[in-house]
């Protein structure tokens, strides 16, 4: 009997024929991405300028067509090519505060920033 807690399942990853696809599960900026080579998809706010070029290391899982990887937590010689297209902030979250009967009211605001990035390559 397989227990989850002992056992991770691996999600395979096909294309609309059926067959293997190359994807990568990659830390970036402290959250985990599921990446596809040239896919683009909003990341937490990077320092960096438009048209740059960033490796990103940190590898938790490589498949391609024949074969699965998997770091503990990182695999070594793995990297993520990626390129920044530019920086967003996402629509506003109001927070407002009250408390009844006492004349206590706050509302503030806040926009999240955003990098969208573009996945050049997979080197696993």
């Amino acid at each position: 009997m397989l227990s989850g807690a002992k056992f991770k399942y691996i999600r395979i990853l096909k294309n609309k024929k059926g067959k293997l696809t190359m994807y990568a599960i990659v830390k970036i900026s402290g959250e985990q991405f599921n990446v596809n080579p040239s896919e683009k998809l909003y990341v937490p706010h990077i320092q960096s300028e438009v048209g740059d070029i960033l490796t990103f290391n940190d590898v938790l899982l490589y498949a391609n067509e024949t074969a699965v990887k998997v770091g503990n937590p990182f695999l070594s010689n793995s990297s993520v090519v990626v390129k920044v297209l530019g920086h967003v902030k996402d629509d506003k979250v109001i927070v407002f505060k009250k408390k009844r009967r006492k004349g206590y009211r706050v509302k503030r605001g806040h926009r999240q920033l955003y990098t969208q990035i573009e996945i050049s390559s997979i080197n696993g």
